[in-house]
C-alpha cells in the first residue's frame, strides 16, 4: 500500500504541472496551495513547500488506504480512475465551498480546476494499477504455493 500511495502521490501531480508549464504558469502553485491548508497562505514559499509534504502524504495515504479496502478486485485501474473523480468532487468541492479569501482553502480553489480533476483521476488510476498488480502477484503466489502448506 505504501508503494501505491507514494507512486500515486508523485504521478498525480503530472497533469497540473504539465498544464502550468504549457500555460507559462507557476508549476509549484498546487504545492504551495497544499501547504497553505496546513499553515495558511501568508507564509514564505519555503514554509509552504515544506508544509505541503505532510499534507500531500497524509491525503495520499488516506485515500490509498480507502481504495485498497473498498475497490473491488476487477478492473481496478478503471474503477480507481472513477473513484479519483469522486475524490476530486469531494476535495475540490470542499475547497470551492470553503474557499473564501480568508480561508486556507482559497489557494486550492484558485487553481485551474480541469488539471486538478485530471490530477485526481491520475491518482485513482495509479492506485488502481498498483492494487491490480499486487492482487495478481498475491493470487499467483497463492496458486503456486497453495498446496504446500506444512499442516
Amino acid at each position: 500500500m505504501l508503494a501505491a500511495a507514494a507512486l500515486a502521490a508523485v504521478l498525480s501531480g503530472a497533469p497540473s504541472t504539465l498544464d502550468m508549464l504549457r500555460r507559462g504558469g507557476d508549476p509549484l502553485a498546487s504545492v504551495r496551495a497544499a501547504g497553505a491548508l496546513l499553515v495558511g497562505a501568508d507564509r514564505s514559499d519555503g514554509v509552504l513547500i515544506a508544509a505541503a509534504v505532510p499534507v500531500h502524504a497524509a491525503l495520499s495515504l488516506g485515500w490509498t488506504a480507502m481504495l485498497a479496502r473498498t475497490l473491488p478486485a476487477r478492473h481496478e485501474p478503471l474503477r480507481g480512475a472513477a473513484v479519483g473523480l469522486a475524490i476530486a468532487a469531494l476535495d475540490l468541492g470542499l475547497a470551492a465551498a470553503c474557499g473564501s479569501r480568508a480561508s486556507r482553502f482559497a489557494p486550492v480553489a484558485a487553481l485551474p480546476q480541469v488539471s486538478q480533476w485530471a490530477d485526481h483521476v491520475t491518482f485513482g488510476l495509479t492506485v488502481g494499477v498498483m492494487l491490480r498488480r499486487a492482487r495478481l502477484r498475491s493470487a499467483g503466489a497463492s496458486a503456486t504455493f497453495g498446496n504446500l502448506h506444512p499442516l
